[in-house]
């Protein structure tokens, strides 16, 4: 058996980062032997990985950057379970070196991330390496990038957020700077209304119609309670109707003349909605969707008069957002 020394036992946490009491019992089941113990710890972060797979991965640190020329930037988001691991120095410092080689590589996939090489070692074994050095479940989860005459890059304070934007002219910093915090911090989803898929369309449409139906419907309800001398607040739910009977401002009786009050009227509202109103509405709120959601007609952050098409005109009468991308723990 191999004698393991305090030197040895250091030298395998330099290479690997583990804990030194995994470091020595890697180097004493592997008789000493410094790449056989790498290779055993790495063995030993997949079985880990395999048993934290249904562990939730929420927290992380979420990074952005762009390329020497600035024409390709990239986002990329690296998760973990516990903010205090996010806000390790080593593990920000590891989602960045992922990012930096992403960058330098121009990949445009989390998959051709994942098979590229720092130091000689995949990114994905790497991945497994820091699980087995942290102890909690990692995940490369996101990568985002975009391409144009100038692209430019936004990490939010706590490395949350972080967008990229590119710009059709090059010479604008200060507006390309405004427009990954307008990103960041507006959360659009398209550049245009354009560029919604319209599945998504289709779905916000039919959300509206309901949303719609269902307001004229609680409108018709409290008109009616109110003829009839109920206050709607009183029994808008069975709790603030059993709530307000121990208080003794309804009664029984008119919680009963309430129920069946709200279900006569809402089944004869239902009955005889106006659907070319209802659509009108629904549109109206589809419509309102779209300014919000969209970056060139959302309100301009720094700006509540103006919107970001109208901004940009400002700055140059062809300036334009040509892509962006967007990534956010949690969203």
């Amino acid at each position: 058996m191999a004698n393991i020394t305090a030197q040895d036992v250091n030298k395998l946490r330099q290479l690997t980062g583990v804990g030194m009491m995994d470091c020595k019992k890697a180097l004493v089941e592997c008789d000493g032997d410094v790449n056989k113990a790498i290779e055993f710890l790495r063995e030993k972060g997949q079985k880990l990985a395999a048993k934290r797979a249904d562990r939730a991965a929420n927290e992380g640190v979420v990074l952005a950057k762009t390329n020497g020329d600035k024409t390709f930037g990239a986002v990329v988001m690296l998760n973990c379970e516990t903010d205090f691991v996010a806000n390790n120095q080593d593990f920000i410092a590891f989602t960045q070196s992922v990012l930096d080689t992403a960058i330098n590589a121009k990949a445009k996939t989390l998959a051709e991330v994942n098979a590229l090489e720092i130091n000689g070692t995949k990114v994905e074994t790497l991945v497994i390496d820091q699980l087995a050095k942290i102890g909690e479940k990692i995940t490369l989860s996101n990568y985002a990038t975009v391409e144009g005459a100038q692209v430019y890059a936004y990490t939010h304070p706590g490395n949350r957020m972080a967008s990229v934007v590119a710009m059709n002219k090059t010479g604008f910093d200060v507006a390309g700077k405004n427009m990954t915090m307008q990103v960041v911090s507006m959360r659009p989803q398209a550049l245009t209304k354009e560029d919604f898929p319209q599945n998504v369309i289709d779905e916000e449409m039919k959300v509206n119609v309901e949303k719609s139906k269902q307001e004229q419907v609680q409108k018709a309800v409290e008109a009616a309670l109110r003829k009839a001398g109920i206050n709607p607040a009183h029994v808008d739910s069975e709790e603030h109707m059993d709530s307000n009977m121990a208080k003794g401002w309804i009664t029984a009786e008119d919680v009963q003349k309430a129920k069946e009050i709200i279900a006569k009227t809402s089944e004869e509202k239902l009955a005889n909605l106006n659907e070319q109103m209802i659509q009108n509405i629904a549109k109206g709120r589809l419509e309102k969707f779209f300014k919000e959601n969209t970056l060139l007609s959302q309100e301009y952050f720094a700006d509540s008069k103006k919107n970001v098409e109208t901004y940009l005109k400002e700055e140059d009468k062809d300036l334009k957002v040509t892509a962006f991308a967007r990534l956010e723990l949690g969203a």
